[in-house]
């Protein structure tokens, strides 16, 4: 990834970032052409540390028979992204740009054993399910033991350890404290999710930015 120092982050807000995420698009060579899945996924960590991602695909997707051990794979991680209109800097002789989070993280993927994809599925959905609370968490053993089964033998659990970990978050770090200010104000008054997320990133990197809005 291609990735301007003032828009770099470090390695634990990349991380960060990518397990508060837990969705991304999966991509390994099958040697004549890429193949990609948006997928999600959890993070875990071998004993000495070293990051890894865990995920399951469906037992027909091509991925499956491309997990070994030794090959690099890439999951990318993508957050909010917006449009930033040259009108709406304060300086002349601005362009128009595209603000965005995302991470990537690369290294050699291997199969789950039947026993590791049985709790990796259980630590993915419990991962989930925490988004929904008060919701009672919706668990595996609700399910009966036979349809478990078979929905165990229809996926096939994969584990990548992450070697590279790479991150661009590009916010108008570079920008003058008027140019930021004034873009993240525009994009919190568009009707775009991904703008006003954005804006709200923007205020929270450099609050000092906007400490002369007029509250209303």
């Amino acid at each position: 990834m291609y990735t301007p120092p003032p828009f770099k982050p470090d390695r634990a807000a990349s991380l960060g970032f990518a397990d508060a995420r837990g969705f991304g698009t999966v991509c390994a060579w099958d040697g004549f052409r890429p193949i990609a899945s948006p997928l999600p996924f959890h993070l875990g960590a071998l004993a000495d540390g070293t990051p890894q991602a865990f995920f399951h695909v469906a037992r027909n997707n091509p991925l499956a028979k491309l997990a070994d051990g030794t090959t690099p794979w890439l999951l990318a991680v993508n957050g909010p992204d917006a449009y930033v209109s040259a009108d709406w800097y304060v300086s002349p002789e601005q362009v128009p740009t595209w603000l965005y989070q995302a991470v990537h993280l690369t290294g050699p993927a291997r199969v789950l054993s039947d026993a590791e994809l049985a709790a990796q599925a259980d630590t993915l959905s419990a991962k989930f399910e925490q988004w929904l609370l008060p919701k009672a968490p919706w668990t595996s053993d609700k399910m009966s033991a036979g349809r478990l089964e078979a929905m165990h033998k229809a996926i096939v659990g994969i584990v990548m350890t992450i070697e590279q970990v790479e991150g661009s978050f590009k916010l108008n770090q570079h920008k003058s404290e008027a140019d930021y200010a004034a873009v993240a104000a525009r994009l919190g008054e568009q009707p775009d999710i991904g703008a006003q997320q954005i804006s709200s990133l923007m205020r929270q990197a450099r609050p000092e930015a906007f400490a002369g809005e007029t509250q209303t």
